[in-house]
Order: C-alpha cells, then structure tokens, then sequence
C-alpha cells in the first residue's frame, strides 16, 4: 500500500517538477534560430549568388533559380496548414532537407541534378520560411506577453536581431566564395568550385543540427478541428486576403522579390561581373550583405508600430530608387580603382533597402496579423517567391535597361500602395481562422 501510495504521489509530482525546470528563454530561442539560419543560408546565398555565373551551360544555373522560386511559389499556397501540422519547429527541420539537396547538386551540375533538387527546395523553402515567420513571431509575442512589454516593439527588436544575423550570412558565404573562387575572372578551377561546395556542405549539417535544438512553441494546435476539411483548410489559406490592409502590403512584399532577385540575377552578372569577375563576385555581395546587417539592426531597433515603419521604409526605397536612375541613365563600366568600388558602393546602398524590406515586412505581418500569421507568412512568400521567379525567367532574355525600368515602376506602384496603407487604421487583425 504504501509503495502504491509513493508512486501516486511521485505520479502527481511530475507536472509540477516539469513546470520548476528551467526553461529555456523565448530570446534565447531566437538566437538559435538565428545561429541555425546564419550557416544554412551562408552556404546557399553565396550559391545562389553564382549560379549566373559559375553553372553557365544552357543558363542552367538561372533556369534552376527559376524552377526553383515557381516551385516555392506553387507550394507557399499550402504551406501554412503543413506548418500548422508539423508545429513551426518541426517544419524547420524538414525544410533544412531541401538546402541540403540543392549543395549535393552543384557539386553534380546537370539538368537531371540541379532542376529536381531545386523542385524539391521550393516545397521545402516554402515550409522553412512559414515556420520562421511562425516561430519568431510566437516567441517574441510570447516574450512580450511574460515581460509586460509592448509587442510592436518587442517584434521589432526580434526581427532586427534575426535579420541583422541573416543578413550576415552575405558577408560570410560570399567571403569563402571569394577565398576559394580567387583565380581571376574565370571563377577559379573546377577543383576550387568542387572545394567551395563541400565547405557549403559543412555548413549545412551544423545548421541542421541547430534547428534540432530549437524549442517547441506552445501553438495551441488542434488540426483536426483547424482543418477538419478542405474547405476549412482553403478559408484558412485565403483569410488574410479578405483584410484590406494584405491587399495593399502586396505590392511592397512583391518588389521585395524583385529587389532580392534583381541582385542575384542581374546585379552579379551585369554590373559586377564584367567589372570584377566571378570571383569578384563573393566581394561584391560581401559588401552588400554587411549594409545590409547593420540596416537591419538599427531598423529593428526603431520599429514600433506601422507609422515607423512607414519612415523606415520610405527611406529604403528612396535609396533604392537612385540606385535604379544611377543606374539607368548614369552608369557606365570604367576602368581602375574607381570603377572597381562603384559597384561595391551600389551594392551597399541596394543592401540598405533589402534590410528595411526585410525587418519591417516581417514585423508588420507579426502585428496585423497574430491571429493568422501561419497564413500571413504564407502569403508573403507566395508573392515574394512569384517575383522572384519571374526576375530568373525573364533576365536571360530582357536588356539591363528594360530590368532597370520594369523595377523603378513596380517599386513606385508598391511604394504608394503602402503609403495607403498608413491610412488604414493601425489595429490587430480582427480575422479568426
């Protein structure tokens, strides 16, 4: 009896002895996330920043992208409800896979490589990129809520921290590509390219392994009430499309596709390349991803609320805009030392524009949309993900100059579109999934 009685008692203790357990901290969180994301996107941003230069045979480097970014942007669709099922810690396990695939398959560069291994990242990107929008929105919500903090802020803050450290991930995986590509402007041996990847390869595991150490996020999900049909499901997906204020933020998430693409597609090739080499390439971006950690740490750390981040994005995209008319009507290739830092110089000031973009695009989608961020986050990379594969397709065969002006117009059609958004009342989503 009294061994019975020790077991029930034991039995009944155990919650509570969980609950006295040290947790780890909501922050604490976000800097694994951080550290995970910094070596997983080292390795692929610095490759995907040469595939116009490096897999050149049938633009098979660019076809991939393309394939790539339309295949993110077919399964982004349905992303929020497989992050919903999974749990947002889970879902960046798995979505690691595809990365993983992709670095296997430039060291094989073929058509039957790299096109389905860049199939598969756009299933595995499109379940990556919802958890960590899922994920860092709930921790910081969550930080906010067990500290009394107000949560406009508090998103700021973590999203300037996260992006700051993703942003670095330019400098890093573009300095080892400039360290191992180095011979000149023919890109270095196939020996050197072979070598780059493999590195990329170690890269990749260490970031798997940090996404295992991530804690679990208390989602509250109930999936078979949540998605008990299709037709829940399809509601689910669809309802931040119902709120004006998603309508109006769409064209700016848009142009942050086109902007990113428009460096990995065009900028690489265009501008740098024929002033630097391939292997200028890793210096060119290097310079650009540091502009743009320190615009997304300082642009974290002043975002409050919508009217913030009206400021900080209007001079993103000013800075941006005289990038695109330099470009345009000034730019010319030059020769010396003047000519090799122009490009540098536009690459810092583009790096300014993707950190505000990034931060503030994040944050707001955290603070409008709380009650459906699995579906808000899947709407940003459904449109953000379509602009990009759009940029892949068309660079190969539209001059630099119809680039040049097919960006300038949709970032003036996208600017404004947000400027009407300052006249929405600034409130939490009302929408219930």
């Amino acid at each position: 009896m009294d061994a019975g009685r020790d077991e029930e008692a034991a039995s009944a203790a155990e919650p509570l002895l969980a609950a006295s357990r040290p947790q780890r901290s909501h922050a604490a969180d976000v800097h694994v996330l951080s550290a995970a994301f910094l070596f997983v996107f080292s390795a692929y941003g610095a490759a995907q920043n040469l595939q116009s230069t490096v897999n050149t045979e049938g633009d098979l480097g660019t076809v991939s992208m393309g394939v790539l970014y339309t295949s993110f942007t077919l399964f982004a669709v349905a992303a929020s409800p497989v992050v919903r099922w999974l749990g947002p810690s889970r879902a960046l396990v798995v979505g690691t896979s595809g990365y993983l695939l992709f670095i296997l398959a430039n060291l094989v560069p073929t058509w039957y490589t790299m096109v389905p291994a860049s199939l598969y990242l756009g299933f595995t990107a499109s379940i990556i990129w919802v958890g960590q929008g899922t994920y860092l929105t709930s921790a910081a919500l969550s930080h906010a809520r067990d500290n009394s903090l107000p949560e406009g802020p508090t998103l700021g803050s973590f999203n300037g921290e996260f992006w700051g450290v993703f942003a670095s991930t330019q400098v890093i995986g573009n300095l080892i590509s400039l360290a191992l590509l180095r011979n000149g402007k023919d890109g270095g041996s196939v020996t050197g390219k072979n070598l780059l990847f493999v590195v990329f390869l170690g890269c990749m595991i260490i970031g798997i392994v940090l996404m295992c150490l991530l804690s679990k996020r208390d989602e509250k999900r109930d999936n078979a009430s949540t998605h008990s049909s299709f037709g829940a499901m399809l509601k689910y997906i669809v309802a931040p499309l119902k709120d004006r204020r998603m309508i109006l933020l769409i064209p700016l998430i848009a142009y942050s596709g086109l902007q990113q693409a428009f460096v990995w597609a065009v900028f690489t090739k265009s501008i740098v390349t024929p002033v630097l080499g391939i292997s200028g390439v890793g210096g060119a971006m290097a310079i650009y991803g540091a502009s743009d950690v320190v615009c997304s740490l300082v642009a974290g750390r002043f975002t409050s609320g919508l009217h913030s981040a009206t400021f900080i994005v209007s001079v993103g995209a000013i800075l941006q805009a005289a990038v695109l008319f330099w470009l345009l009507l000034l730019y010319s290739p030059m020769e010396g030392v003047l000519g090799a830092a122009v490009p540098l110089f536009i690459g810092a000031l583009w790096g300014v524009g993707d950190g505000v973009l990034n931060t503030q695009l994040s944050a707001l989608l955290g603070l409008l949309f709380e009650d459906v961020k699995e579906a808000a986050f899947a709407q940003l990379k459904v449109w953000q993900s379509g602009a990009i594969a759009v940029i892949f397709f068309l660079s190969p065969s539209i001059t630099l100059q119809a680039m040049l002006i097919l960006m300038a117009t949709f970032l003036f059609i996208s600017f404004g579109s947000f400027l009407l958004l300052t006249l929405v009342v600034e409130k939490p989503s009302t929408i219930r999934a």
